[in-house]
C-alpha cells in the first residue's frame, strides 16, 4: 500500500467504524442510479474488514476514463469536497443519514449545492490509485460511521446468508 493510499484509508477511517452490506429493498433500486453512464464493469468489490481499523475495500471501484462525468446516484446535497491523499473527493450527503464518497473527481460543484439523481458532479482526475496503470472511479457509501456495499443499493449485492442463531 502506498503512503497516499494508507493516508486515504486512515481518513476513511476516521470517519468509519462498522462495516455492513447494504439494504436491497425494491425501493432503493428504484431510486439509486450508478454514477457513471453507460454501466461500468466493476473492477474490485466491496470487500469490508474483519475489524473497522483492518484493510479492506469499503467501496467498489467502477472502471472509466480521465475526464468522464460522474454522476449522483441519487439525490442529495454536496456536502464535501477537497483533496484527501492527493486525489480530488466529493461527497453527496444524502436521504436517511447517506452519503456517497467519490475520488479521484474534479470540477465539482460549491459546497450545500443540491443535486437530482442522475446530475453530473463532476469528472473523473488523473490522479494515480490502486487501479493504476488503469483508471477506475472509488464509489463508497457511508451511513452514520457504517460503510456500505453501494451496489446493494442498485440491487446488485451478493446474497449473504447468515446463521439463524
Amino acid at each position: 500500500m502506498s503512503i497516499g493510499e494508507t493516508i486515504t484509508a486512515l481518513a476513511l477511517f476516521a470517519v468509519s467504524a462498522v462495516v455492513t452490506p447494504a439494504p436491497t429493498a425494491p425501493a432503493a433500486r428504484a431510486e439509486w442510479a450508478w454514477p457513471l453512464d453507460p454501466r461500468p464493469p466493476v473492477v474490485r468489490a466491496f470487500d469490508p474488514p474483519d475489524q473497522p481499523w483492518l484493510a479492506g475495500h469499503r467501496g467498489v471501484d467502477l472502471a472509466t476514463r480521465v475526464d468522464a462525468t460522474v454522476h449522483t446516484p441519487t439525490g442529495g446535497r454536496i456536502s464535501f469536497t477537497g483533496t484527501i491523499a492527493g486525489r480530488g473527493v466529493v461527497v453527496v450527503a444524502h436521504a436517511n443519514g447517506l452519503r456517497s464518497t467519490f475520488e479521484p473527481v474534479r470540477d465539482a460543484p460549491p459546497l450545500g449545492t443540491a443535486v437530482s439523481r442522475s446530475e453530473p458532479i463532476g469528472t473523473v482526475g488523473a490522479a494515480a490509485g490502486h487501479c493504476a496503470p488503469a483508471t477506475c472511479l472509488h464509489w463508497g457509501v457511508i451511513r452514520g460511521r457504517t460503510y456500505l456495499d453501494p451496489l446493494g443499493l442498485l440491487g446488485r449485492a451478493p446474497i449473504i446468508l447468515l446463521p439463524l442463531s
